[in-house]
């Protein structure tokens, strides 16, 4: 694993790469969530890997994402406070509301850590993602080959790079949401017929 690096204005350079899956990812997320569950000892989480790291088979940026997941939002400020005096950087919200954001200590491999209430909707939109390309190989594939063509942005514009995603994001979490009366899945191109929908917040990975 890479580790991250700071630059001059404070703001932490992330590996602008996509790569080949790599099994060795589980084990750093393992060692991740113990650094992790040490720090919040104190405080009620479940620390869960998610993004693409955490799908077996899928290309990705060398980049480990954790949920701390927390019961509820009395459970958010000591989250905050025990990471950031483990070492932890607080960026509030990055913009979603519902996730803390941290960048990692200085001696981690490179890692996103998100602070996320159990079944809120950024809890929902990163294992829901996680859970639907783990068991569709075959989508985890089309995706991967969409992260493999737009690479190239990462390095000039990751908001571009994020934004080439979303719709195929979407599309994977209509899939995973969206059932008829009888429980299959509908189709993409049917999300018309699932009135209230919720689409996501944008997802790690």
């Amino acid at each position: 694993m890479l580790a991250c690096s700071l630059r001059h204005d404070r703001v932490v350079d992330v590996p602008a790469v996509v790569v080949a899956y790599d099994p060795g990812w589980p084990g750093s997320f393992r060692e991740l969530r113990d650094r992790v569950d040490a720090a919040l000892a104190e405080v009620a989480h479940v620390t869960e890997h998610v993004g693409s790291t955490a799908v077996p088979g899928l290309d990705a940026k060398p980049v480990i994402d954790l949920d701390v997941v927390v019961p509820g939002d009395a459970a958010v400020g000591p989250a905050i406070g025990a990471l950031a005096a483990a070492g932890w950087r607080h960026q509030g919200d990055l913009g979603i509301a519902g996730r803390e954001a941290f960048w990692p200590p200085a001696d981690a491999v490179c890692h996103h850590l998100y602070v996320v209430v159990a079944g809120s909707q950024p809890h929902r939109d990163h294992v829901d993602l996680r859970d639907f390309l783990r068991a569709h190989p075959g989508q985890a594939a089309r995706y991967g080959e969409l992260k493999r063509r737009l690479a190239g942005l990462l390095a000039a514009d990751r908001v571009a790079y994020s934004d080439g995603k979303a719709e195929m994001i979407a599309g994977f979490l209509r899939q995973a949401r969206c059932r008829t009366g009888l429980g299959e899945c509908v189709a993409a191109s049917a999300v018309v017929a699932c009135p209230g929908l919720v689409l996501p917040s944008p997802a790690p990975g």
